[in-house]
């Protein structure tokens, strides 16, 4: 395909850069190239294995941040793969290849739609910032949420805030995401007795222990959920324990759950209620919890009125908005007071083989962003 547009351009240039999560493969060093070219202050933060960009275009505020990732899951079979999953191929109208959509293609689209803006609007009002990890993928403990402490202690404060993550669902710009359920882990170990199955007298089975808990904890309504947000939910993805033989009482089960949360209860408010619930069955355990984040939600507010307005006027449909789905890094910004918004591609392949995404749909996002930029910075 000839005449691609600037976007798709740049997009074919990261995605041939293989950074699988923490590589970042030279992504940023390019993203930053161009940065600096349009004006803006480029620094590299580094912590532990993980590259991070931080790029400030003006002092003054509002600040609008666009924040986005460089890394990228595994291919998965090579075999299966329609093409090169880094040769970043465009046939019939569509980028295939490993970030397309999450989240290559948003940068690509974060970066003509500022080059744009700022060629037209050299003088605007307030700061455009980026920040880029190559932690999302992973651990997601020494990207952003490092940053975005560093920005913290040094007084740097984000007003508005653009994640690329691949919010659409079936065109680019249907859907938007203004918040995400917080996600609260719990490995839960049991403690019995280990025996044989012939002299149940002589052991203690965890699992019998726990299975009326376990069929509590499920049954349990947490919270109703709100006009945003879905009710809470409980979900429990592994369970493990005996020696494998067949005679065997196990002397320890673990159980590994996750609750999905809504803003109408607290990460604290579950782990006491969990615990209660576990020390009202007589259990002898120990519970190890994770606090992935917290819940977030842009209700309304400037940067929510501005991207409605711009995919109005670019794709000329009324978005919906949205708390689906998985976690993002918005996770970590929202907490500093910031509005924050989730908008991208569409996420139909994204961490599958054969990941994709429409050419001209990334030239359409390119332009909501310009558009957002203008609204908000002008």
């Amino acid at each position: 395909m000839t005449d691609l547009s600037p976007t798709i351009e740049l997009a074919q240039a990261l995605i041939r850069r293989p950074s699988l999560t923490p590589d970042d493969q030279g992504c940023q060093a390019l993203l930053g190239e161009r940065l600096g070219q349009t004006g803006f202050q480029c620094e590299s933060l580094r912590f532990g294995p993980v590259d991070n960009l931080w790029a400030r275009r003006g002092t003054a505020s509002p600040l609008l941040m666009f924040a986005g990732h460089t890394d990228v899951v595994p291919t998965g079979p090579l075999h299966r793969w329609e093409h090169p999953p880094f040769d970043a191929r465009v046939h019939d109208g569509v980028l295939h290849g490993r970030g397309a959509a999450d989240m290559k293609g948003s940068l690509a689209a974060f970066m003509t739609a500022c080059e744009r803006f700022v060629s037209q609007h050299p003088n605007h009002k307030g700061s455009i910032a980026w920040l880029i990890t190559s932690d999302e993928e992973g651990p997601a403990r020494e990207g952003t949420l490092k940053v975005v402490e560093a920005l913290q202690a040094r007084g740097e404060q984000i007003d508005w805030c653009i994640v690329g993550e691949p919010s659409s669902t079936r065109t680019v710009g249907d859907v938007i995401k203004n918040g995400r359920r917080g996600s609260l882990g719990g490995v839960l170990t049991v403690h019995g007795i280990q025996g044989h199955v012939a002299y149940p007298h002589l052991a203690d089975n965890p699992i019998h222990r726990v299975a009326p808990a376990l069929a509590e904890l499920a049954a349990t309504t947490w919270d109703e959920g709100n006009d945003f947000f879905p009710a809470t939910s409980f979900q429990i993805s592994n369970i493990q324990g005996g020696t494998g033989a067949a005679n065997v009482i196990p002397g320890e089960l673990e159980v590994v759950f996750n609750f999905r949360f809504s803003t109408e209860v607290t990460a604290e408010t579950l782990q006491q209620r969990t615990e209660a619930l576990l020390k009202r069955h007589h259990l002898q355990y120990e519970l190890e919890w994770t606090l992935n984040g917290r819940p977030f939600l842009t209700a309304e507010g400037p940067l929510v009125e501005a991207a409605q307005k711009a995919i109005q006027r670019v794709r000329g449909f009324k978005s919906q908005l949205s708390t689906s789905g998985g976690t993002s890094d918005g996770r970590f910004i929202a907490p500093t007071g910031a509005q924050v918004v989730e908008l991208g591609p569409c996420n139909a392949t994204i961490h599958r083989v054969n990941e994709q995404v429409l050419v001209h749909e990334l030239d359409q996002l390119s332009a909501i962003y310009e558009d957002i930029l203008v609204d908000l910075l002008t």
